[in-house]
């Protein structure tokens, strides 16, 4: 395949961070700082790729350890090309959507990355989604494609699809016409070595990829199209409005802020990175394939899901010196009873994210597995996604009561959210961040992008102050938001879902606390008639038509809600009493 890229011209411009110090070193005034002011990186994650490729071809790209697959950064070049060439074959264009259902696996690193070489718009679809939850997805996208896994522990995903498309026993996988997904042309699934298992209806991404030629012009010339401001990824986030938004991220907002996230954890080419955390998430692909691909790293899959003696495993025998993980994972690799026979001396850095840290895990993380450089890194999918992140430079008692200084080339301030005035320092407001991160916008949405977005400044919805150094502490966020096990969900979209079901009346959702996931949801719901509806009647509404996280917990049916004079519900008020019922 013919090359005219200017590999030397992209990694001199590649910037150098002092990721330990602020812009300015004089206290702040208010609560108002930016990052370091540097050149950022110009090229497509493609171009960017090749240039590392060109750099370090010899060097380990990916272990996919389920898989037995170890690749170098030639042979991960060469699959990735091979998959691109047969993206092309397939008729797909620049801007075209390709949507991915998928847990970890090589498949998905080489989605990420052909997807990007030709300009066809990856749609992370979460594997926890429903028939539901995929026919939004898929529609709202117009996508062309899916590629999904076989199956995930209980999940059946195939069988998922034919639930929602019960006419596709009698289509074959190049000539679909399917009621409920019009758009998607071929349906492909990830197979594995020596699985002989068929479907007319379905094409093995093993036969989709040898249709591509790794050495095909068409790839090289489709890349010369490019443009960094292309968008070349569609994340899906809660909406509070009831149903996902698709945030649009860009090459030049990923490939930078995975470069920056690099660069805060002071990652080189000798580093490997264990990745238990999801890739669907902006965790996954950017905080951990793009952060240690932009460095010429290692990346390492212990698993397709998390568990945490396969990650205990990994780093050992990978020797890891990186690990990601959102507080569970870490808890829970801490309180394995085989915890003890691991060598984790290697490991000296990676990523805590998802939701807060409690000082406890923190110290154990350092002093037990060696993660004297572990960072937090803060953000949300709309900003590709970190804004605030702690390094090796940041004191201990900030590491765990803030998500630390703004990143490079980017803005932060705290507002007041009646006035839209920045805050002075120590003084709680709603978090803003502007700069390149910023997304494109929510796809298909235009008034929802101009209520996010205004005057270039993404609006959070989190509450947060900043000290006199700089430093972030998120102290709240927006009033319904639950995390629950780092996943963000929003009470409305269940809250509209269950609407749906012909014997409820009303439904208000809450989050409340829980010592395994942080939040988990707790529905208080007025049927129609008393007495007419059943706990276990609910749940099996919800099961396989919405994920497993949206799922609540606790139910309650009731006659009547809080309410205020006004005739507003006091959701707070529904919390306080769960919590009370349940001594929480």
């Amino acid at each position: 395949m013919t090359q005219n890229i200017d590999f030397h011209a992209i990694l001199a411009n590649i910037p150098s961070v002092n990721m330990g110090a602020r812009s300015a070193n004089a206290p702040l005034s208010q609560s108002y700082d930016k990052g370091p002011d540097v050149p950022l990186i110009e090229a497509t994650i493609g171009d960017f790729f090749d240039a590392i490729v060109h750099k370090y071809p010899d060097r380990m790209a990916l272990v996919s350890r389920h898989q037995n697959i170890r690749w170098t950064y030639k042979q991960l070049q060469q699959k990735v090309n091979q998959l691109a060439s047969a993206i092309i074959e397939m008729g797909l264009e620049i801007g075209d959507r390709i949507g991915i259902w998928s847990h970890n696996n090589s498949e998905w690193l080489l989605m990420q990355l052909a997807t990007a070489k030709v300009g066809v718009i990856l749609v992370n679809i979460n594997p926890a989604y429903r028939t539901f939850e995929l026919q939004y997805a898929l529609n709202k996208l117009g996508c062309s494609a899916l590629v999904l896994m076989r199956h995930f522990k209980t999940s059946d995903y195939t069988q998922m699809v034919r639930e929602l498309c019960p006419e596709i026993y009698h289509k074959t996988y190049n000539q679909l016409d399917l009621v409920e997904i019009p758009t998607i042309e071929r349906i492909i699934w990830i197979d594995e070595p020596g699985n002989d298992e068929t479907f007319s209806y379905m094409q093995k991404f093993s036969d989709w990829i040898s249709e591509g030629d790794p050495n095909d012009p068409r790839v090289a010339e489709r890349q010369a199209q490019l443009k960094n401001t292309d968008a070349i990824n569609v994340q899906f986030t809660s909406g509070t409005t009831g149903t996902p938004k698709g945030a649009t991220l860009t090459h030049r907002n990923i490939l930078n802020n995975g470069y920056f996230i690099g660069e805060a954890m002071n990652l080189t080419e000798e580093d490997i990175l264990c990745i238990p955390v999801p890739l669907y998430h902006c965790f996954g692909m950017v905080l951990g394939n793009l952060a240690i691909l932009t460095h010429g790293g290692c990346i390492v899959y212990p698993n397709d899901g998390f568990e945490p003696l396969s990650v205990l495993q990994a780093v050992e025998e990978e020797k890891c010196t990186g690990l990601h993980g959102v507080p569970t994972m870490f808890i829970a690799m801490l309180d394995h009873p085989d915890f003890n026979q691991y060598d984790l001396s290697t490991l000296r850095t990676g990523i805590m994210a998802g939701s807060s840290c409690p000082i406890e895990v923190m110290r154990r993380v350092i002093d037990e597995m060696h993660m004297s450089e572990v960072t937090i890194a803060y953000g949300m999918t709309e900003t590709s996604p970190v804004s605030c992140q702690t390094n090796k430079h940041t004191p201990l008692e900030k590491q765990v009561s803030t998500v630390g200084l703004v990143q490079p080339a980017l803005e932060v301030k705290i507002i007041d959210t009646e006035t839209g005035e920045t805050v002075p320092l120590g003084e709680k407001g709603e978090l803003l961040t502007r700069g390149y991160s910023v997304m494109k916008g929510y796809w298909g949405d235009r008034f929802k992008t101009r209520a996010s977005i205004q005057d270039n400044w993404m609006h959070t919805g989190d509450l947060a102050t900043m000290d006199e150094d700089g430093y972030v502490k998120v102290v709240g966020r927006s009033k319904d938001m639950v995390i629950r096990g780092g996943e963000n969900i929003y009470p409305v979209e269940i809250e509209n879902y269950l609407y749906r079901h012909p014997k409820i009346r009303d439904v208000q959702i809450v989050g409340i606390p829980d010592a395994k996931y942080g939040e988990v949801l707790a529905a208080w719901i007025i049927p129609k008639e008393p007495d007419c509806l059943t706990e276990e009647e609910v749940k099996e509404f919800c099961r396989n038509n919405i994920a497993h996280y949206k799922i609540p917990t606790y139910y309650r049916f009731v006659e009547e809600y809080p309410m205020t004079i006004t005739g507003k519900i006091q959701k707070y008020k529904i919390v306080e009493m769960m919590k009370d019922e349940l001594s929480l």
